[in-house]
Protein backbone atom coordinates (compact mmCIF):
# COMPACT_ATOMS: atom_id res chain seq x y z
CA UNK A 1 0.00 0.00 0.00
CA UNK A 2 0.90 3.59 -1.08
CA UNK A 3 0.99 6.29 1.41
CA UNK A 4 -2.21 8.09 -0.55
CA UNK A 5 -3.87 4.77 -0.51
CA UNK A 6 -3.02 4.88 3.54
CA UNK A 7 -4.40 8.83 3.63
CA UNK A 8 -7.12 7.70 1.38
CA UNK A 9 -8.40 4.34 4.13
CA UNK A 10 -7.85 6.89 6.85
CA UNK A 11 -10.44 9.45 5.73
CA UNK A 12 -12.59 6.76 4.98
CA UNK A 13 -12.26 5.71 8.46
CA UNK A 14 -12.36 8.79 9.71
CA UNK A 15 -15.77 9.51 7.78
CA UNK A 16 -17.51 6.48 9.01
CA UNK A 17 -16.53 7.32 12.38
CA UNK A 18 -18.29 10.81 12.15
CA UNK A 19 -21.20 9.60 10.32
CA UNK A 20 -21.32 7.06 13.13
CA UNK A 21 -21.20 9.59 15.62
CA UNK A 22 -23.87 11.63 14.05
CA UNK A 23 -26.13 8.69 13.58
CA UNK A 24 -25.37 7.95 17.08
CA UNK A 25 -26.51 11.35 18.09
CA UNK A 26 -29.37 11.41 16.06
CA UNK A 27 -30.52 8.15 17.79
CA UNK A 28 -30.15 9.78 21.02
CA UNK A 29 -31.97 13.10 20.21
CA UNK A 30 -34.66 10.73 19.21
CA UNK A 31 -34.69 8.79 22.34
CA UNK A 32 -34.40 11.44 24.28
CA UNK A 33 -37.67 13.54 22.87
CA UNK A 34 -39.57 9.94 22.28
CA UNK A 35 -38.89 9.60 26.26
CA UNK A 36 -39.97 13.22 26.61
CA UNK A 37 -43.17 12.20 24.84
CA UNK A 38 -43.92 9.59 26.64
CA UNK A 39 -43.35 11.21 30.03
CA UNK A 40 -46.08 14.20 28.87
CA UNK A 41 -48.10 11.15 28.09
CA UNK A 42 -47.70 9.69 31.56
CA UNK A 43 -48.29 13.53 33.16
CA UNK A 44 -51.62 13.98 31.24
CA UNK A 45 -52.67 10.86 31.69
CA UNK A 46 -52.23 11.05 35.92
CA UNK A 47 -53.89 14.41 35.60
CA UNK A 48 -56.84 12.90 33.53
CA UNK A 49 -56.80 10.22 36.68
CA UNK A 50 -56.37 12.91 39.18
CA UNK A 51 -59.39 14.77 37.36
CA UNK A 52 -61.73 12.30 37.40
CA UNK A 53 -61.05 11.07 40.75
CA UNK A 54 -61.90 14.55 41.92
CA UNK A 55 -65.20 14.52 39.68
CA UNK A 56 -66.00 11.10 41.62
CA UNK A 57 -65.45 12.50 45.47
CA UNK A 58 -67.49 15.53 44.23
CA UNK A 59 -70.44 13.40 42.97
CA UNK A 60 -70.21 11.50 45.96
CA UNK A 61 -70.14 14.49 48.62
CA UNK A 62 -73.45 16.35 46.84
CA UNK A 63 -75.85 14.99 48.48
CA UNK A 64 -79.08 13.72 45.93
CA UNK A 65 -82.29 14.64 47.39
CA UNK A 66 -85.59 13.51 46.46
CA UNK A 67 -87.98 15.99 45.56
CA UNK A 68 -91.64 15.71 45.59
CA UNK A 69 -93.62 14.74 42.62
CA UNK A 70 -95.96 17.60 44.04
CA UNK A 71 -93.11 20.28 44.24
CA UNK A 72 -90.79 18.94 41.04
CA UNK A 73 -92.05 21.85 38.76
CA UNK A 74 -91.77 24.47 41.65
CA UNK A 75 -88.51 23.50 42.07
CA UNK A 76 -87.23 23.40 38.49
CA UNK A 77 -88.59 26.91 38.41
CA UNK A 78 -86.34 27.59 41.31
CA UNK A 79 -83.54 26.12 39.33
CA UNK A 80 -83.86 28.28 36.53
CA UNK A 81 -84.41 31.72 38.59
CA UNK A 82 -81.47 33.95 38.44
CA UNK A 83 -79.80 35.05 41.62
CA UNK A 84 -80.83 38.60 41.57
CA UNK A 85 -84.53 36.82 41.20
CA UNK A 86 -84.37 34.58 43.89
CA UNK A 87 -83.53 37.08 46.31
CA UNK A 88 -86.11 39.29 45.49
CA UNK A 89 -88.24 36.06 46.31
CA UNK A 90 -86.57 35.23 49.57
CA UNK A 91 -87.47 38.95 50.45
CA UNK A 92 -91.10 38.69 49.05
CA UNK A 93 -91.54 35.30 50.98
CA UNK A 94 -90.10 36.86 54.33
CA UNK A 95 -92.24 39.91 53.95
CA UNK A 96 -95.81 38.02 53.39
CA UNK A 97 -95.18 35.02 55.96
CA UNK A 98 -93.14 37.19 58.51
CA UNK A 99 -90.45 34.98 58.80
CA UNK A 100 -86.75 35.39 58.17
CA UNK A 101 -84.01 33.33 55.98
CA UNK A 102 -81.55 33.59 58.36
CA UNK A 103 -80.41 31.18 61.20
CA UNK A 104 -81.65 32.20 64.61
CA UNK A 105 -79.47 30.90 67.50
CA UNK A 106 -80.69 30.50 70.59
CA UNK A 107 -78.29 31.51 73.60
CA UNK A 108 -77.98 28.84 76.67
CA UNK A 109 -76.50 29.39 79.72
CA UNK A 110 -74.03 26.96 81.63
CA UNK A 111 -75.82 23.33 82.13
CA UNK A 112 -76.35 21.76 85.64
CA UNK A 113 -73.71 22.75 87.98
CA UNK A 114 -70.63 22.99 85.29
CA UNK A 115 -68.34 25.99 86.50
CA UNK A 116 -67.93 28.92 84.66
CA UNK A 117 -64.59 27.82 83.53
CA UNK A 118 -65.37 30.33 80.36
CA UNK A 119 -65.80 33.21 82.91
CA UNK A 120 -61.47 33.77 83.28
CA UNK A 121 -61.35 33.31 79.70
CA UNK A 122 -61.81 36.79 77.38
CA UNK A 123 -64.84 36.45 75.78
CA UNK A 124 -64.47 36.29 71.78
CA UNK A 125 -67.84 36.55 70.39
CA UNK A 126 -70.89 38.87 71.20
CA UNK A 127 -73.83 40.15 70.45
CA UNK A 128 -74.55 43.58 69.45
CA UNK A 129 -77.92 45.34 71.02
CA UNK A 130 -79.03 48.39 70.28
CA UNK A 131 -80.54 49.96 73.11
CA UNK A 132 -81.59 53.48 71.52
CA UNK A 133 -82.12 55.28 67.78
CA UNK A 134 -81.21 58.71 68.39
CA UNK A 135 -81.64 61.57 66.41
CA UNK A 136 -80.52 60.21 62.66
CA UNK A 137 -83.24 57.19 62.72
CA UNK A 138 -82.87 57.02 58.81
CA UNK A 139 -79.00 56.66 58.76
CA UNK A 140 -79.21 53.86 61.23
CA UNK A 141 -81.77 52.37 59.05
CA UNK A 142 -79.34 52.36 56.91
CA UNK A 143 -76.82 50.48 59.22
CA UNK A 144 -79.04 48.48 60.48
CA UNK A 145 -79.65 47.29 56.32
CA UNK A 146 -76.18 47.19 55.12
CA UNK A 147 -75.19 44.73 58.40
CA UNK A 148 -78.13 42.87 58.55
CA UNK A 149 -78.98 42.33 54.65
CA UNK A 150 -82.44 42.86 55.29
CA UNK A 151 -85.03 45.02 53.16
CA UNK A 152 -85.96 48.68 54.01
CA UNK A 153 -89.20 47.91 55.59
CA UNK A 154 -87.61 45.09 57.94
CA UNK A 155 -84.95 47.44 59.05
CA UNK A 156 -87.38 50.14 59.89
CA UNK A 157 -89.17 47.82 61.81
CA UNK A 158 -86.25 46.53 64.08
CA UNK A 159 -85.53 50.08 64.40
CA UNK A 160 -89.39 51.51 65.43
CA UNK A 161 -89.30 48.07 67.75
CA UNK A 162 -85.86 49.41 69.40
CA UNK A 163 -88.15 52.26 71.20
CA UNK A 164 -90.01 49.45 72.69
CA UNK A 165 -87.07 47.11 74.15
CA UNK A 166 -83.75 46.78 73.35
CA UNK A 167 -82.82 44.57 69.58
CA UNK A 168 -80.27 42.00 69.02
CA UNK A 169 -79.35 42.89 65.57
CA UNK A 170 -76.62 40.60 65.07
CA UNK A 171 -75.20 37.56 67.29
CA UNK A 172 -72.04 35.57 67.37
CA UNK A 173 -70.11 38.79 65.97
CA UNK A 174 -66.14 38.49 66.48
CA UNK A 175 -64.40 41.22 68.70
CA UNK A 176 -63.10 42.67 66.30
CA UNK A 177 -66.48 43.07 63.87
CA UNK A 178 -68.59 43.62 66.83
CA UNK A 179 -66.47 46.40 67.54
CA UNK A 180 -66.55 48.31 63.98
CA UNK A 181 -70.36 47.33 63.95
CA UNK A 182 -70.87 49.56 67.57
CA UNK A 183 -68.90 52.08 65.89
CA UNK A 184 -70.59 52.11 62.76
CA UNK A 185 -73.82 52.42 64.85
CA UNK A 186 -72.68 55.42 67.69
CA UNK A 187 -71.29 57.19 64.46
CA UNK A 188 -75.16 57.31 63.27
CA UNK A 189 -76.37 58.31 66.51
CA UNK A 190 -77.61 55.18 68.00
CA UNK A 191 -76.51 53.70 71.27
CA UNK A 192 -75.40 49.97 71.20
CA UNK A 193 -74.28 47.41 73.97
CA UNK A 194 -71.80 44.74 72.94
CA UNK A 195 -73.12 41.53 75.17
Amino acid sequence: MTNEENKKEEVETKEEEKKGKEEKKEETKKEETKEKEETKEKIEEKKEEVKEEVKDKVKKEIKEIKVPSKFKSLVKEIEEMSVLDLAELVKLLEEKFGVSATPQIIASGPVGGVAQEGAAEEKSTFSIVLTAVGDKKIQVIKTIRDITKKGLKESKDLADAITSEPQVIKENAKKEEAEEIKKLFEEAGAKVELK
